[in-house]
């Protein structure tokens, strides 16, 4: 099946008059729907102790990076619809921002040119979107561990 640009155009405009505010049927579902890529599609560093996990959900532009050392969180980035959450060991705080997914200039189209533009003001309302969708995965580790970064 093709999307043509016409349909692509108008699911992204539906995307980005989405609040944060969801079901919460459809926080379930997104949780339920990331599944981790395989190793081998992601560029590691040759560094000891060193990992790197992505998972993907089935809705576009909906991704979950994890970097590891020691099997501690150094970096954590969550995109869905547009925007994101980050936070890094180097600067501990959750940031906010939008990414330039949901644009639809022919750059954008190609997974590599994501770009993210970090918000001026934290949107609150955004993380405690991501924390909920975090929260029903919490029995594994990797996401209980990430669900500690929203706490501090």
């Amino acid at each position: 099946m093709t999307i043509d640009k016409w349909q692509m155009t108008n699911e992204i405009s539906i995307m980005q008059k989405t609040n944060h505010k969801l079901e919460p049927q459809e926080i379930a579902s997104l949780g339920a729907s990331l599944r981790a890529i395989e190793q081998k599609f992601l560029k590691q560093r040759r560094k000891e102790g060193y990992k790197k996990i992505w998972f993907q959900g089935e809705e576009p532009y909906f991704d979950v990076f994890f970097e590891f050392e020691y099997e501690k969180i150094i970096w954590f980035q969550f995109t869905l619809r547009g925007k994101t959450v980050s936070w890094d060991i180097r600067r501990p705080e959750l940031q906010t921002g939008n990414t330039n997914e949901l644009c639809t200039d022919d750059v954008s189209f190609y997974a590599a040119s994501k770009t993210i533009e970090t918000d001026n003001q934290t949107d609150w309302e955004f993380i405690y979107l991501v924390k909920l969708i975090l929260e029903t995965r919490a029995e594994e580790e990797i996401f209980t561990q990430a669900l500690a970064l929203f706490n501090k």
